[in-house]
């Protein structure tokens, strides 16, 4: 039993809290507000549990499947609300152009900081934190851009680009910095969800109001309570990006160092240096090989250790 809760706390957490849990409390709201006013219908008649211990399984296994699935599909998800995926080209551009301005705003206010104590100006500094340094990354929604601020780090910083190497980072990083990195995301991942499922349940509530016996006013009332904490949730999956980004930024800045000695290079001591190897190596795993490849890499490849060591070490006189 200890082994397998130490499993749990060690791979399925990011699970469990992330898309398991709020799934089960989207669930929980359908079946206590939505589902009675839907059990006159013949075919949920038929499959509705009768006892109380039975509901609380279908429940339960409804959770998790529903976890399961909002986990796979986590990357559309995610890019929805990212402002990449299903967005018109119009839409998407006016998106940016809104962005754009809100962040020059912030900046103005920055810039002129007469009349606010420095609580009011550390919260604007912590709004323009949340946008991407170049112009040209900017996403068309404040969700898009909190998480592409902190994809943009390693490159900004050292020319190492962190979508393209991300696996390699991950599996040659501290495990102290990955964790973070996993339980700072699954706070994101828990209001996304939410998001997801109050619009999903928001939407089963208005379409069982024509159902015979349905108690309209509270699903009227339910709809409106979901619809208007849906932006609630968006925001703090915004806001919940701070810790992503801190946990990303240490992963690239712990490393580094153990990612080029697993590749068998040496980190250069100058910074130029560095970002002009981290370079080649992104262009290493984006591009088709070529020739040049191996004098480019040669500055920084490690020297091959010797597969045949002396087993006694030489003594003075050798």
């Amino acid at each position: 039993m200890g082994d397998i809760a130490k499993g749990v706390l060690a791979g399925g957490w990011a699970l469990v809290v992330g898309w398991v849990l709020p799934a089960s409390l989207n669930l929980a709201l359908f079946f206590l507000v939505v589902a009675p006013s839907l059990r006159r219908i013949a075919v949920i008649e038929r499959i509705w549990p009768d006892s109380a211990s039975q509901a609380a399984l279908l429940l339960l296994c409804a959770a998790v499947l529903f976890g399961i699935v909002l986990n796979a599909l986590q990357t559309p998800l995610y890019r929805f609300l990212e402002g990449y995926l299903l967005w018109p080209r119009s839409a998407y551009d006016r998106g940016r152009r809104r962005q754009r301005a809100r962040k020059e705003r912030i900046a103005e206010l920055i810039t002129h900081p007469e009349g606010r104590t420095p609580v009011q100006r550390a919260l604007l500094n912590e709004q323009l934190a949340r946008y991407p340094t170049d112009d040209d990354q900017l996403a068309p929604t404040r969700l898009g851009n909190a998480i592409r601020r902190f994809e943009e780090y390693g490159h900004n910083r050292f020319r190492l680009d962190t979508q393209v190497l991300w696996n390699e980072l991950s599996a040659a990083g501290p495990e102290q910095a990955r964790r973070q990195v996993e339980t700072a995301r699954t706070s994101v991942d828990f209001f996304v969800a939410l998001l997801y499922g109050h619009a999903v349940v928001a939407a089963l509530a208005l379409l069982a109001l024509p159902s015979a016996g349905a108690e309209q006013l509270l699903l009227i009332v339910t709809a409106i309570a979901l619809c208007a904490l849906i932006p609630l949730w968006y925001r703090s999956a915004v806001y919940a990006t701070d810790e992503w980004a801190a946990a990303v930024r240490a992963l690239v800045n712990l490393g580094r160092k153990p990612l080029a000695d697993a590749l068998g290079l040496v980190l250069p001591q100058q910074l130029s240096e560095e970002r002009a190897m981290w370079q080649l190596v992104t262009r290493m795993s984006r591009r088709p090989y070529r020739d040049a490849a191996d004098a480019a890499f040669a500055p920084y490849r490690a020297a091959p250790s010797d597969p045949n060591p002396p087993l006694h070490p030489p003594g003075p006189d050798a």
